[in-house]
C-alpha cells in the first residue's frame, strides 16, 4: 500500500525527545471529518452533518477547525461554512468520519515542534472483527493530513491502533484498555510487553495505565476515551453506575480497581472522578436502522440495540468542553461535574444522538493538533 513521503531523518519519537501531550494543553485546532457514509449515518446523513456542524462551530469559538472533505463534497461542505473563517476544508477523501481513530497523533518536544504518528488502521480488527470491509483511504488519512498542515509524519505501520485507545496526560503517563489493545484483531503476534514498547517508542510514554474493560456494547473493542479520561495529570473521569444490574456496573468496578492500584509516571496515586453513565440505556431504533444502507462486509445494526452512549467521550478545545447529551436524565449531572473539573472552560452540551447511532461520539470524531511548528526550525515557514 503506498504511503506519504516523510522526512527520512526522523527516527522514533522517543528517541528524538517527542511525546504525547495532554489534550487539555494548547491547541493550533482540530480536525475533522464531514460525514456522508451511508452505512453509519442514517437518512443521508442529514441529522449527523447538523451535529458535527454545530460542533466544528462550538470548537472554532477558541480554535482552528480543518474539516476534511471528499472532492466530490468539498464545495457544499464550503458553502456549509462560508462566513466561519476559523473553519477550514481540506479536501482529503477518507471511508468514514471517524477523525480521531484514522487522523494522525500528535506528539511534541516541549520546544514548540509538533510531529505526527501515522498508525496502520484496520477499521477497528481488519478481518477477525472489523466494522466494514474497505479502509483504505482511512489509512491513508494520517499521512495526508500531516502533508496538508506541513508535519513530519512517523510511520508507525504495521503497528495496528487507533487514536481513541490511548489518552495521555502530557506527562508521561498513557491509559490503554486490555479488551481493545489486547484484542485478536489488532496485533495479535505481539504480547501485552511488546504492544507496552511500542507506546513507550511513539508516544514517548514512561508508563502505560492498563484497565481492563471499557463501555458495555463498544464496538471499537472498548476504547479508552469512551471510559476513562485525564482531565488534568493526576486525575481521570471514569463512566460509572451504581446499577448493580446495569452490565456496565462490573466493568467500571473492574477498571476503578486497576486504577486504584496503579501510580501514574510520577509516581501519584490518581484522583478518580465518576461521571455517571446514562440513566436509561440509549438504544436504535426502527425508523433509524431503515434509514441505513449497509455495504457488503459492513458490520449491521439492530433494532432496540444498545448504544455505546457515554459522556467520557467529550472533547476539550481552547477555551471548552463539548460534552455528549442524550435527552437523559444525567445529562445535567454530567454538565456539572465537569464544569466542576474544568472551571476556566465554557462548558458546551450538545445534542449527540445523531451521532452515537453512527457509532461513536464527540471525542471520536475529533482529533487536535497540539500548538507549535510542524517543523524544524530551519523548515518552519510560520506556526499551524
Amino acid at each position: 500500500m503506498a504511503h506519504i513521503e516523510r522526512n527520512t531523518e526522523i527516527k522514533t519519537p522517543s528517541s528524538d525527545g517527542f511525546y504525547m501531550p495532554g489534550e487539555y494543553e494548547p491547541h493550533a485546532g482540530c480536525v475533522m471529518i464531514w460525514p456522508v457514509r451511508p452505512g453509519s449515518w442514517p437518512h443521508g446523513g442529514g441529522e449527523a452533518q447538523e451535529a458535527f456542524a454545530q460542533i466544528a462551530r462550538a470548537i472554532a469559538d477558541s480554535e482552528r477547525v480543518w474539516m476534511l472533505a471528499s472532492p466530490k463534497d468539498a464545495d457544499a461542505v464550503r458553502a456549509r461554512f462560508a462566513g466561519d473563517g476559523r473553519i477550514q476544508v481540506l479536501e482529503i477523501g477518507t471511508d468514514d468520519a471517524w477523525a480521531r481513530d484514522v487522523g494522525p497523533t500528535c506528539v511534541v518536544d516541549g520546544r514548540g515542534h509538533v510531529r505526527g504518528v501515522d498508525w496502520r488502521f484496520n477499521a477497528w480488527g481488519g478481518e477477525y472483527d472489523g466494522l466494514y470491509a474497505h479502509w483504505e483511504q482511512d489509512d491513508l488519512a494520517a499521512g495526508r493530513i500531516c502533508r496538508a498542515l506541513s508535519m513530519d509524519c512517523y510511520d508507525a505501520h504495521p503497528f495496528v491502533l487507533e487514536g481513541g485507545s490511548i489518552h495521555a496526560d502530557g506527562e508521561g503517563t498513557v491509559l490503554v484498555t486490555e479488551a481493545c489493545l489486547l484484542s485478536r484483531g489488532r496485533n495479535p503476534e505481539l504480547t501485552k510487553e511488546q504492544i507496552e514498547e511500542k507506546l513507550k517508542t511513539y508516544l514517548g510514554a514512561e508508563k502505560i495505565l492498563w484497565i481492563p474493560r471499557g463501555i458495555f456494547q463498544d464496538e471499537t473493542n472498548e476504547h479508552v476515551d469512551n471510559v476513562c479520561a485525564f482531565v488534568r495529570p493526576g486525575e481521570v473521569v471514569l463512566a460509572w453506575t451504581d446499577d448493580r444490574d446495569d452490565p456496565q456496573y462490573a466493568l467500571s468496578e473492574a477498571s476503578l480497581r486497576a486504577l486504584e492500584s496503579q501510580t501514574d509516571a510520577r509516581g501519584r496515586r490518581l484522583t478518580i472522578h465518576k461521571l455517571p453513565v446514562p440513566q436509561n440505556p440509549v438504544c436504535i431504533t426502527e425508523e433509524e436502522l431503515a434509514g441505513f444502507a449497509f455495504e457488503e462486509g459492513e458490520d449491521m445494526r439492530e433494532a432496540g440495540e444498545r448504544l455505546a452512549a457515554s459522556y467520557v467521550n467529550f472533547y476539550i478545545s481552547n477555551g471548552g468542553v463539548l460534552v455528549p447529551q442524550f435527552g437523559d436524565p444525567n445529562d445535567g449531572k454530567a454538565v456539572e461535574i465537569l464544569g466542576a473539573l474544568f472551571p476556566d472552560r465554557k462548558i458546551w452540551p450538545i445534542p449527540a444522538r445523531a451521532i452515537i447511532v453512527g457509532g461513536g461520539n464527540i471525542h471520536c470524531i475529533t482529533q487536535q493538533i497540539p500548538a507549535g511548528t510542524g517543523k524544524t526550525p530551519a523548515e518552519a515557514g510560520g506556526e499551524l
